[in-house]
């Protein structure tokens, strides 16, 4: 996570187009959220996101003046939360606005700074993302209030592919014990029923601290040894440490699994979700 330093926006911005009048301008920190809010909104909003590179890491990103006056423009403006983006409360408070509604992602999950802050890969966190800013929506343009229960629950039923695909994963590898540089699949890794170890490394890596001598030991050990049946790692931002772990792994002929924090250009949430598990099914589908 602490691979790129003193990032701004300067180049990584997509913005969306300028809210016409009448419609309801959405900015999200993220882009995977403001894909969800494109398929809630429709043509009913214009959504802009901030967070969109795969080269940008959320937890050093600078904002820039002109994201604060696109934040203090927004009507609705979403971002994860659990300090995941913390340059985002700031920017809100610079720019109070009395008519902005605010949703603050990791609250819905009640998740607080010192958890997981990677909650996207929780399979209920985007469901009650969803209808929390589809209920947004409707209150502040009520003539579309149809159309937005109607995409939402198009949203809701896209999901239900990847929501079974949970389940027979779940069914053919509950139990199974896998490791990670990072904690960035954790979620997934615990609705899948996997088995996690070396916790406290990975913690480490994300907050940009020092793995313990002894914690890089064990985790080495457990790759040399086979103690483990799959490796995950982040596939955007990475440590000498986790480099070091990553390369072990594949001399030790461990299978690896890239998950990444910012969803892939021209997909959806739900493909890209659907994609990491694919992935893990393959990794997983050779002998032990």
């Amino acid at each position: 996570m602490r691979a790129l330093r003193g990032l701004t926006l300067l180049g990584c911005l997509a913005a969306g187009p300028v809210a016409a009048q009448g419609t309801t301008s959405i900015v999200a920190a993220e882009n995977f959220y403001a894909d969800v809010a494109r398929q809630i909104a429709g043509g009913d909003a214009t959504v802009t996101s901030i967070l969109n590179s795969p080269d940008q890491d959320p937890h050093l990103f600078e904002a820039s003046p002109s994201v604060a006056r696109l934040v203090a423009g927004a009507a609705i403006v979403v971002y994860n939360g659990a300090d995941y983006d913390p340059w985002m409360p700031k920017l809100l408070s610079a720019a109070r606005g009395a008519d902005r509604k605010v949703i603050v992602v990791a609250d819905l999950a009640r998740r607080k700074a010192g958890d997981n802050p990677h909650i996207w890969y929780d399979p209920p966190v985007m469901p009650a993302y969803a209808k929390a800013l589809a209920a947004v929506l409707a209150q502040r343009d009520a003539a579309h209030h149809d159309d937005y229960e109607h995409r939402l629950n198009e949203f809701l039923n896209s999901l239900q592919p990847l929501a079974a695909r949970i389940v027979e994963l779940h069914e053919r590898y509950a139990g199974t014990v896998v490791t990670a540089t990072e904690p960035v699949f954790g979620y997934m890794a615990a609705a899948l029923g996997f088995r996690m170890r070396n916790e406290r490394f990975q913690y480490a890596v994300m907050n940009g601290t020092e793995p313990r001598a002894s914690d890089v030991a064990a985790f080495e050990g457990d790759l040399r040894t086979h103690a483990v049946r799959l490796l995950f790692y982040n596939s955007q931002a990475t440590s000498p440490a986790a480099v070091r772990l990553l390369r072990i792994a594949r001399q030790s002929h461990v299978p690896t699994v890239g998950a990444s924090e910012t969803e892939p250009p021209g997909t959806t949430y739900q493909a890209w979700m659907t994609g990491e598990l694919d992935a893990v099914a393959q990794a997983l589908s050779a002998p032990p």
